[in-house]
Protein backbone atom coordinates (compact mmCIF):
# COMPACT_ATOMS: atom_id res chain seq x y z
CA UNK A 1 0.00 0.00 0.00
CA UNK A 2 3.07 2.23 -0.01
CA UNK A 3 6.45 2.48 -1.72
CA UNK A 4 9.13 1.41 0.74
CA UNK A 5 12.39 3.18 -0.01
CA UNK A 6 14.20 2.36 3.23
CA UNK A 7 15.92 -0.86 4.35
CA UNK A 8 13.63 -3.49 5.85
CA UNK A 9 15.89 -3.53 8.91
CA UNK A 10 15.12 0.16 9.51
CA UNK A 11 11.40 -0.60 9.53
CA UNK A 12 12.02 -3.49 11.91
CA UNK A 13 13.91 -1.11 14.23
CA UNK A 14 10.94 1.28 14.36
CA UNK A 15 7.97 -1.08 14.04
CA UNK A 16 6.06 -2.37 15.89
CA UNK A 17 6.06 0.46 18.39
CA UNK A 18 5.13 4.09 19.00
CA UNK A 19 6.28 5.35 15.59
CA UNK A 20 4.30 6.18 12.45
CA UNK A 21 6.37 6.13 9.25
CA UNK A 22 5.19 8.24 6.33
CA UNK A 23 5.93 6.93 2.84
CA UNK A 24 4.73 7.47 -0.73
CA UNK A 25 1.34 5.83 -1.19
CA UNK A 26 0.90 3.25 -3.93
CA UNK A 27 -1.94 2.93 -6.43
CA UNK A 28 -3.32 -0.07 -4.50
CA UNK A 29 -4.32 2.12 -1.55
CA UNK A 30 -7.94 3.24 -1.54
CA UNK A 31 -7.94 6.69 -3.16
CA UNK A 32 -10.54 7.96 -0.65
CA UNK A 33 -8.03 7.66 2.21
CA UNK A 34 -6.21 11.00 2.52
CA UNK A 35 -7.09 11.93 -1.08
CA UNK A 36 -5.18 15.22 -1.10
CA UNK A 37 -1.70 13.83 -0.45
CA UNK A 38 0.66 11.41 -2.13
CA UNK A 39 1.80 10.15 1.28
CA UNK A 40 0.44 7.64 3.76
CA UNK A 41 1.26 7.00 7.41
CA UNK A 42 1.98 3.41 8.42
CA UNK A 43 1.89 2.32 12.05
CA UNK A 44 2.14 -1.08 13.66
CA UNK A 45 1.34 -0.66 17.36
CA UNK A 46 2.99 -2.96 19.85
CA UNK A 47 -0.28 -3.85 21.58
CA UNK A 48 -1.52 -7.46 21.59
CA UNK A 49 -5.16 -6.65 20.88
CA UNK A 50 -4.49 -4.32 17.93
CA UNK A 51 -1.92 -6.72 16.45
CA UNK A 52 -4.38 -9.62 16.69
CA UNK A 53 -7.09 -7.49 15.06
CA UNK A 54 -4.70 -6.61 12.21
CA UNK A 55 -3.84 -10.28 11.70
CA UNK A 56 -7.54 -11.11 11.40
CA UNK A 57 -8.07 -8.56 8.62
CA UNK A 58 -7.05 -9.19 5.03
CA UNK A 59 -5.95 -5.60 4.32
CA UNK A 60 -4.78 -2.48 6.08
CA UNK A 61 -6.84 -0.85 8.80
CA UNK A 62 -7.59 2.85 8.45
CA UNK A 63 -7.86 4.17 11.98
CA UNK A 64 -7.89 7.42 13.85
CA UNK A 65 -7.13 8.24 17.45
CA UNK A 66 -9.97 8.29 19.96
CA UNK A 67 -9.54 11.93 20.86
CA UNK A 68 -10.17 15.39 19.49
CA UNK A 69 -7.23 16.74 17.45
CA UNK A 70 -4.60 18.54 19.56
CA UNK A 71 -5.85 16.93 22.78
CA UNK A 72 -3.86 14.39 24.76
CA UNK A 73 -4.11 10.80 23.55
CA UNK A 74 -6.57 8.57 25.34
CA UNK A 75 -5.28 5.31 26.75
CA UNK A 76 -8.50 3.65 27.93
CA UNK A 77 -12.02 3.49 26.47
CA UNK A 78 -13.50 5.39 29.42
CA UNK A 79 -11.31 8.40 28.61
CA UNK A 80 -13.18 9.08 25.36
CA UNK A 81 -16.64 8.36 26.73
CA UNK A 82 -17.89 11.71 25.40
CA UNK A 83 -17.34 10.39 21.84
CA UNK A 84 -19.23 7.11 22.34
CA UNK A 85 -22.57 8.40 20.98
CA UNK A 86 -20.86 9.18 17.66
CA UNK A 87 -19.33 5.69 17.29
CA UNK A 88 -20.79 2.50 15.85
CA UNK A 89 -18.59 0.12 17.82
CA UNK A 90 -16.29 0.29 20.83
CA UNK A 91 -14.04 -2.63 21.72
CA UNK A 92 -12.16 -2.52 25.00
CA UNK A 93 -8.81 -4.20 24.40
CA UNK A 94 -7.38 -2.84 27.63
CA UNK A 95 -5.12 0.16 28.24
CA UNK A 96 -2.72 1.00 25.41
CA UNK A 97 -0.03 2.45 27.66
CA UNK A 98 0.88 3.45 31.18
CA UNK A 99 -2.01 5.73 32.18
CA UNK A 100 0.27 7.43 34.73
CA UNK A 101 2.93 8.31 32.12
CA UNK A 102 2.61 11.74 30.47
CA UNK A 103 4.84 10.48 27.61
CA UNK A 104 2.26 7.84 26.65
CA UNK A 105 -0.23 10.63 25.95
CA UNK A 106 1.98 12.34 23.36
CA UNK A 107 0.92 9.99 20.58
CA UNK A 108 3.24 8.26 18.17
CA UNK A 109 6.31 9.92 16.74
CA UNK A 110 5.49 10.62 13.10
CA UNK A 111 8.46 10.60 10.73
CA UNK A 112 8.40 11.20 6.97
CA UNK A 113 10.78 8.78 5.23
CA UNK A 114 9.48 9.42 1.71
CA UNK A 115 12.69 11.17 0.57
CA UNK A 116 15.63 8.76 0.23
CA UNK A 117 18.46 9.43 2.66
CA UNK A 118 16.49 12.02 4.63
CA UNK A 119 13.81 12.25 7.27
CA UNK A 120 11.40 14.87 8.58
CA UNK A 121 9.80 14.72 12.00
CA UNK A 122 6.15 15.63 11.50
CA UNK A 123 5.15 15.11 15.15
CA UNK A 124 7.68 14.60 17.97
CA UNK A 125 5.44 12.21 19.89
CA UNK A 126 6.61 9.83 22.59
CA UNK A 127 9.56 8.20 20.80
CA UNK A 128 11.41 11.19 19.32
CA UNK A 129 14.84 10.65 20.86
CA UNK A 130 15.10 6.94 20.06
CA UNK A 131 13.69 7.43 16.54
CA UNK A 132 16.16 10.20 15.64
CA UNK A 133 19.00 8.15 17.14
CA UNK A 134 18.13 5.13 15.00
CA UNK A 135 17.73 7.17 11.83
CA UNK A 136 20.91 9.23 12.19
CA UNK A 137 23.35 6.98 14.00
CA UNK A 138 22.41 3.56 12.65
CA UNK A 139 21.24 4.48 9.13
CA UNK A 140 23.00 7.78 8.44
CA UNK A 141 19.82 9.61 7.42
CA UNK A 142 19.92 13.38 7.68
CA UNK A 143 17.13 15.67 8.84
CA UNK A 144 15.46 17.46 5.97
CA UNK A 145 15.18 21.23 6.38
CA UNK A 146 11.68 22.51 6.97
Amino acid sequence: YCHVNVPEELLRDLLPGPVTVVLQRSAELNKDLNPFTSLVGVRIPNHPFVRELARACSGPLALTSANISCQASTLTVSEFQDLWPQLSLIIDGGPIGDVQSPECRLGSTVVDLSVSGKFTIIRPGCALTSTVEILTQKYGLIPESS
